[in-house]
């Protein structure tokens, strides 16, 4: 006899070889020595069952002993010593028996055995809803989706269970509509969700249309009673925060009786996201046990806002507590050293990655790349670039793109031709590169050159090219690249979006750029397109209308930033008005938090020099939190000469000379006054002056035939 069909040795086996131990590293890996996990020790008296032929196998014990064999042969993944049982089971004539067929098809999933569970399933004569689920939910856990589907549009009577294991299936493969789908097809047959079903429901509205569904899904959780799980609760937090609802997220997190650290961290990245960061640190200082996700979240929230000492002292604590960095949390760091600067720091952490061994993934690579080259150090990003791999083309794309930010374009195009393979980031980088330095025409042509490669341009491509025609000001190239956007189905984005607005204002069309922005504004998430319109409706001297639509965009959630009030403030400076720039001026900082920028300042003293408020203007150069350039001693000059005042007129050009002694506009403007008040020698002192220091004033040039 075959030892596969003696039963006595079968159960011994199962309870003391130690090969079951041996029959998965995996799982033995992660158990104590002191405590390995085996399959119960069946009391001996049962052992003799079966030996006892007919009388033994009809002991009810004999079934349970069966089924608790193969459930834990199913928990250790023991497949060989289960198929023993399955053979044992054929031959005491228990095929048949529904919990011990429902236990094998269990194992086989388990086991990633599906077809065999599938043979076994067919091969059934009675079946509960049990065999039914066991298999969708192998399928599932596959991620064969099409079987599960099957499988439960076959099924006869459905329960909880079974819809809510094909409903986790679709959601968990973002098949969230059909998911959503298959939840309101439960509702309508009458069988109630539990926890887990709701949970994926959440997380499928939180990808679709979250927004108008929360509160909706919200109170059916409390209908049906479930609002106590924490899996819901969790899941409700997430969906509010997503939402932009931190209220609503942080009533349900407070009633919470013992939120987990996964409803802590997901309320933590809600506050993070939203940029609030002060809640989520007073929140932070409160988990009670942190993991690495809590860290990483606080360091990244603080990155977020440009935080960075206190996402460097976060970094520290966490070091100091005994958590090691990842990957990700590196990279956020290093990116942010490059976007400030921080040379430092940003080497520091350099010397990280090479400790954990990241310098040689190809991401990392591209970052150190990046980081080197935003912070003017280009032949420290190449050598990186030499020292890493070059047969990716993300390291390629961040030297590109390295060369293109620190102005050297025709190194960059070097680089370009010599990369043995491209894709859209590569081609977008050169493409802004020529934008970036004024050539437009050249940036068209290596657009016409991408197309002919084959390469689809994405939304970058299209912002790079339509800033590019706004420059040359060509309105029928602007069109046409506007055509082949809807043409070819590119997702109108916000900044591309902003970029047809832009667009359409600078070629000298605002009719165009308004009817773009009335058309999507109401399906903005940002403030880009209003920004771009308030500026193209100011330059074009539409300033009530500018003013009316930063008006409406005030009564929106959308926030304004610094390159609104750049926009406010020269619509109130085009149309002489003194009150309202003043007005806006203070609001940037008291309603808005924004410090004012030189731009700022210098759209005010624009205003105050058109309108002859040459004084004041001068007052407020001087309390000027930063130094003034050029462009802000140049306007002051520029009023002085129109209004004809001597005296400040002076002062402003002996200022722009200190800044800029070859600055000849500004002479030739002070030459004007003097000549204007009839002060004939000092003409000719600044005349003279001029010729014998080599200064010339650039004659003006139009783009226009």
């Amino acid at each position: 006899m075959s030892y596969a069909l003696r039963p006595t040795k079968i159960l011994h086996t199962l309870i003391s070889s130690p090969s079951i131990l041996r029959s998965d590293r995996k799982w033995v890996s992660r158990i104590s020595r002191k405590d390995p996990p085996q399959v119960p020790n069946f009391p001996k008296e049962l052992l003799s069952l079966f030996n006892n032929g007919p009388n033994g196998r009809k002991h009810p014990s004999y079934e349970f002993t069966l089924v608790s064999a193969l459930k834990s042969c199913s928990s250790l993944l023991a497949i060989s010593q289960g198929e023993q049982i399955h053979s044992l089971a054929l031959k005491s004539g228990l095929d048949s028996n529904v919990f011990i067929q429902n236990s094998l098809i269990n194992l086989y999933v388990k086991c990633g055995l599906i077809e065999k569970a599938h043979y076994m399933f067919n091969s059934c004569l009675v079946l509960d809803s049990a065999s039914w689920n066991t298999l969708i939910l192998g399928y599932v856990k596959l991620g064969r989706l099409e079987n599960a589907s099957k499988l439960f549009d076959e099924m006869p009577n459905r329960d909880c269970v079974s819809f809510t294991t094909i409903i986790m299936g679709l959601a968990q493969n973002d098949k969230f509509f059909e998911a959503l789908e298959i939840f309101k097809e439960m509702r309508f047959v009458g069988v109630n969700p539990n926890e887990v079903t709701l949970a994926s429901v959440i997380s499928a509205y939180s990808h679709l249309d979250g927004i108008h569904n929360g509160g909706m899904i919200h109170t059916l959780t409390i209908k049906a009673g479930l609002e106590g799980f924490t899996l819901v609760s969790t899941n409700l937090i997430h969906i509010y925060s997503i939402c932009s609802r931190l209220d609503d997220a942080k009533v349900i997190f407070d009633e919470m009786p013992e939120p987990n650290i996964v409803t802590w961290n997901v309320m933590l990245n809600g506050y993070s996201k939203a940029g609030h960061v002060d809640l989520a640190r007073d929140l932070f200082e409160k988990i009670p046990a942190r993991d690495l996700v809590s860290w990483s979240t606080m360091v990244d929230a603080f990155v977020r806002e440009d935080r960075l000492d206190e996402a460097f002292i976060t970094y520290r604590e966490m070091v100091h507590s005994g958590f090691r960095p990842n990957e990700v949390l590196v990279v956020d760091l290093v990116s942010a050293c490059g976007r400030s600067m921080n040379i430092n720091e940003g080497q520091q952490l350099h010397c990280v990655t090479i400790k954990m061994g990241l310098d040689f993934y190809v991401f990392m690579q591209a970052t150190i790349i990046h980081f080197y080259a935003a912070c003017r150090k280009m032949d420290l990003a190449h050598l990186q670039f030499e020292l890493g791999c070059k047969e990716n083309v993300s390291s390629w794309n961040a030297l590109v793109a390295g060369f293109v930010r620190n102005n050297m374009v025709d190194l960059a195009r070097k680089a370009f031709n010599s990369m043995p393979e491209r894709d859209v980031v590569s081609w977008s980088s050169m493409i802004s590169g020529y934008v970036q330095i004024g050539r437009s025409d050249l940036a068209l042509q290596l657009f016409h050159e991408m197309l002919a490669s084959g390469i689809q341009p994405n939304e970058i491509t299209m912002v790079s090219i339509l800033s590019g025609i706004a420059d040359s000001g060509s309105l029928d190239q602007g069109k046409w690249v506007h055509d082949y956007i809807l043409n070819n189905s590119i997702p109108l984005n916000d900044n591309l979006t902003a970029g047809l607005i832009d667009m359409y204002a600078k070629c000298g069309s605002i009719n165009d750029a308004l009817e773009m922005f009335y058309r999507i504004r109401d399906k903005v998430s940002s403030v880009s397109p209003w920004n771009a319109i308030i500026f193209g409706l100011a330059v074009h001297g539409h300033a009530d209308m500018s003013l009316r639509v930063f008006s409406d965009l005030q009564k929106t959630h959308i926030r304004p930033n610094s390159i609104t009030f750049i926009g406010v403030l020269t619509a109130c400076c085009h149309a002489g008005l003194v009150e309202p720039v003043e007005r806006h001026f203070k609001c940037m900082k008291r309603d808005y938090n924004i410090e004012p920028n030189i731009k700022h300042y210098g759209c005010l003293v624009d205003l105050l020099g058109r309108v002859g408020r040459l004084e004041e203007a001068e007052k407020l150069i001087e309390s000027m939190p930063m130094k003034a350039d050029v462009v802000i001693w140049g306007t002051l000059l520029a009023a002085c000469r129109t209004h004809g005042n001597l005296e400040i007129g002076e002062r402003a050009a002996a200022s722009l000379a200190r800044l800029e002694p070859a600055h000849g506009a500004g002479r030739v403007l002070l030459s004007n006054i003097y000549a204007d008040a009839g002060r004939w020698d000092e003409v000719f002192l600044v005349r003279s002056a001029m010729q014998y220091q080599g200064v010339e004033k650039l004659p003006g040039c139009s783009g226009v035939a």
